[in-house]
């Protein structure tokens, strides 16, 4: 069964024919792409309820006007359309950094679950550390590889239906465990890539006397997770971040698997129990 898929971008670089290859080799995903900020017209409830799935991979509204962390905060009209998608019970898939766009507005950290920050903020009402990051375009060290495999928990899963574990190289975040605890929140698949201090970079959007002074306790190794958010399923991914990871077959089925899986009404019913 092909899904309708609308495909948010923009805001953070990417190899663009590396990612349009996934679908490109997939016809059972017929997607739409849309770039912010035009997407904040697409997502409109009249215009978005076509879609049984929408992927977010845009990175907007981290513009910081000070230097600092002074982030562009999202336009009521777009708050009230993401609600409406969350009311609607519209499929969401977020990869990598997706997951942290928009860090002035609270209610978007809440439709992934998150513990990502730019910058030290409060997590679950506890203040914690801006995230730290390795990999991608602008870290001298590379990549970090690892195995990507299923949470014990979440054996039988649908988005893992045939996804073996598989080792990646690509970006990674360090988060705080807290975000786990939250009862919305279905673990799928860990990270056997050490998540301690040492190997992160800190957080680049953060404060200089910030970056100059942070620390950050081990971190997170769960890299996919579901969340139910309204009534909405959604499946949040760390990974997702440069070619190495596009042309993975593994990544490529659970892609898949996570976009048709966000569409049925199984996931739905899920999202709304």
């Amino acid at each position: 069964m092909a899904v309708k898929t609308l495909v948010v971008t923009k805001g953070h670089p990417f190899d663009y024919n590396g990612f349009y290859a996934i679908f490109d080799a997939n016809p059972e995903l017929l997607t739409t792409q849309v770039e912010q900020p035009a997407a904040q017209v697409m997502l409109r409830p009249e215009n978005v309820a076509e879609y049984e799935a929408v992927l977010f991979y845009d990175m907007w509204g981290t513009e910081s006007p000070d230097g600092g962390a002074s982030f562009a905060p999202a336009p009521e009209e777009y708050q009230r359309s993401i609600a409406a998608l969350l009311e609607r019970g519209t499929g969401i898939v977020m990869l990598n950094h997706a997951i942290v766009q928009w860090p002035a507005w609270p209610g978007w950290r809440e439709v992934s679950g998150t513990s990502f920050l730019l910058t030290q903020g409060e997590v679950l009402g506890e203040m914690t550390p801006g995230s730290g990051y390795r990999g991608g375009a602008a870290d001298p060290r590379g990549n970090p590889r690892g195995t990507v495999s299923a949470d014990a928990a979440a054996a039988g899963h649908p988005v893992l239906d045939g996804v073996d574990p598989f080792e990646i190289e690509d970006e990674l975040y360090l988060t705080s465990k807290r975000f786990e605890s939250q009862p919305d929140i279905l673990p799928l698949m860990r990270t056997d890539y050490p998540m301690v201090r040492e190997n992160f970079n800190p957080p680049p959007l953060a404060p200089a006397a910030e970056q100059a002074n942070w620390d950050h306790p081990e971190g997170s190794d769960l890299v996919v997770w579901a969340k139910k958010s309204g009534n909405s399923p959604v499946v949040a991914m760390q990974i997702g971040d440069g070619p190495n990871c596009y042309a993975n077959a593994g990544f490529r089925k659970l892609l898949h698997n996570a976009l048709h899986w966000v569409a049925t009404e199984d996931a739905r019913a899920w999202a709304r129990s």
